[in-house]
């Protein structure tokens, strides 16, 4: 057990020190820090908002483009699935916000958008507990940046990954949900950590370090070669470690001598 330990200790060592470096496509969790809630963006109505005025109770944050041909219409589906089933209050006790990543989508698209997935919702669920918005480019990029979002746009189309990230009514990033279904008793209790403000770091942050987005599959497939340069380093560190205990032990032999 205490190997185990050990050599999971090093990976997720191994996973800060090479995760400083700006992924391009994929999730690099920023919990704990702060979004830029004075931020202004255009919600399905038309009307300009600040992100202080939509945020105001705990919220499931996912960032998407709404005409996306691949995951984000099935996990906007996941999403409307399990807030139709959380054992929570929409608009009391919890909200759905969901942004544009892309600067050229318009409200219109984003009502249509709205519409379709609320109508999906078979309990009482007020139209204002979930928020479309669109932006400028600017606006996007800098919230993307706040929760470590990071795309490629190719073409009419982007290059994305997916998560559901809970962020309290202050603005702070509390959880990233990971995954293609959605519990809804882990999400409950990510909304109740986001109320009180607490962070949630979970297994999946050293599981990333594993794990490489793959953009043609549009999912997460194991990095055998990061993984086994990790395993050599481990390696070489226990092998360092043994000779200098015998180098150690054989000195200390020779002073009894």
């Amino acid at each position: 057990m205490k190997n185990y330990f050990y050599i999971l200790f090093i990976i997720f060592a191994f996973s800060q020190l090479f995760g400083s470096q700006q992924i391009e496509v994929g999730i690099d969790e920023k919990l704990g820090n702060n979004i830029p809630m004075d931020l202004q963006f255009v919600n399905s109505k038309g009307d300009t908002v600040q992100l202080k005025d939509v945020i105001t109770k705990p919220t499931l944050f996912t960032l998407v483009y709404y005409e996306c041909p691949g995951i984000c219409s099935p996990m906007l589906t996941e999403v409307s699935w399990v807030v139709d089933r959380v054992d929570l209050k929409p608009k009391e006790d919890f909200q759905v916000v969901s942004l544009s990543f892309d600067p050229n989508e318009t409200p219109e698209i984003a009502a249509r958008w709205k519409k379709n997935y609320l109508s999906s919702i078979k309990r009482y669920f007020p139209e204002d507990a979930w928020t479309f918005l669109t932006g400028d480019s600017a606006s996007i990029k800098k919230l993307t940046d706040a929760v470590g979002f990071y795309y490629i746009p190719e073409g009419k189309d982007f290059t994305h990954s997916f998560a559901l990230i809970t962020i309290s009514p202050q603005g702070k990033i509390s959880r990233y949900i990971y995954g293609q279904d959605y519990n809804q008793f882990d999400v409950k209790m990510a909304l109740i950590d986001a109320e009180s403000g607490k962070t949630s770091p979970t297994v999946a942050k050293v599981l990333q370090f594993c794990f490489s987005y793959d953009p043609e599959g549009r999912r997460y497939t194991l990095n055998i070669t990061r993984i086994i340069g990790t395993l050599m380093l481990i390696g070489v560190f226990t092998l360092v470690g043994v000779l200098t205990f015998k180098k150690k032990r054989m000195n200390k032999n020779k002073e009894l001598i």
